[in-house]
């Protein structure tokens, strides 16, 4: 049975904030070591898709690859459940969720930056459909140490070859 996902509300910003910091502050899964504030947070929920699992298990979302017109298609996206829950088969969902989404709004790549401190996340990518593009050797520090940055992604509208060209 597949958990019923729900676009996040403006009450959701301070669990979210609270599981995200627990990520921030405790694991290499994210090379970011500043946590995020409720605002930060609820400014996100405001600005762009992003959805919940029941009883506050975990949520997702993804928003811009980088800044400027060339990269509109292409967005990232970040997949976080509560540490207990792991392993139980939340995330997938959560990413299908997150990859109809993007495909629907006609995104064209969706892209996956994830730790070399986080093996586990790589072959969940990979079961999802993701492909390894790309290995950038100890580009992230946190915590005295020098982190591998993986990149993947998975390629969500194929061109249309007559607007594709001008």
């Amino acid at each position: 049975m597949q958990p019923d996902i729900t676009r996040a509300a403006p009450e959701d910003a301070a669990w979210i904030a609270t599981l995200w910091n627990g990520i921030i502050t405790d694991t290499l899964i994210t090379f970011t070591t500043t946590p995020k504030t409720l605002a930060e947070v609820g400014d996100m929920i405001a600005a762009r898709p992003v959805f919940v699992l029941p009883d506050q298990a975990g949520f997702a979302t993804y928003g811009p690859f980088r800044p400027g017109p060339g990269y509109a298609a292409t967005v990232e996206h970040s997949v976080y459940v509560q540490p207990a829950l792991r392993g139980q088969g939340l995330g997938a969902p959560l990413l299908r969720h997150l990859i109809d989404h993007a495909t629907g709004a006609r995104h064209r790549v969706m892209v996956a930056g994830i730790s070399g401190a986080n093996p586990g996340a790589v072959r969940f990518h990979q079961r999802m459909g993701f492909a390894q593009v790309g290995h950038l050797p100890e580009v992230g520090y946190k915590d005295e140490q020098w982190l591998d940055l993986i990149l993947m992604q998975k390629m969500l509208n194929r061109p249309d070859t007559a607007r594709d060209r001008g």
